[in-house]
């Protein structure tokens, strides 16, 4: 009989390492579980996104609401949200710190008056287009106060 040593010599090569199609089904398996996973998880950013912006315009809403309890009026369209972050004698501070872009990076419309209430407050989604769904989707005061 031979030892081991002697057979692991005479026998075929030793194998050191992965062949080149081994990797590549690893790395195309490792894509797919990534794009699973992208796909997935972009959901919840848009959700997010979206709960910020209604946030965001409930926020500024309750600021138009104390502007107008303090001066029986709402803004014009001309001073638009950004007298709500201007000082003034009763509010040095003003009534918010600064107005917020919303979460893709575009103004917020203010629009008074609105379509059913004094005034609508309005981000137009990831477009910046009127109409569309998904993270295209408008949300508006009106709609986001109701609930």
């Amino acid at each position: 009989m031979r030892s081991t040593r002697q057979r692991k010599k005479s026998g075929s090569k030793i194998r050191c390492g992965f062949s080149l199609v081994e990797l590549m089904v690893v790395i195309v398996i490792i894509g797919m579980l990534a794009s699973v996973v992208t796909f997935s998880v972009r959901s919840y950013l848009i959700r997010s996104k979206q709960n910020v912006a209604k946030l965001e315009i409930s926020k500024m809403s309750q600021a138009l609401e104390t502007f107008y309890s303090n001066y029986d009026r709402y803004p014009t369209n001309e001073e638009g949200l950004a007298i709500l972050a201007a000082p003034s004698d009763d509010f040095p501070d003003g009534l918010l710190s600064f107005i917020p872009e919303d979460p893709w990076g575009h103004g917020y419309e203010y629009v008074s008056p609105g379509r059913t209430q004094a005034f609508d407050i309005v981000s137009y989604g990831a477009d910046h287009r009127e109409g569309g769904s998904g993270a295209d989707k408008d949300l508006r005061s009106d709609e986001i106060m109701q609930r």
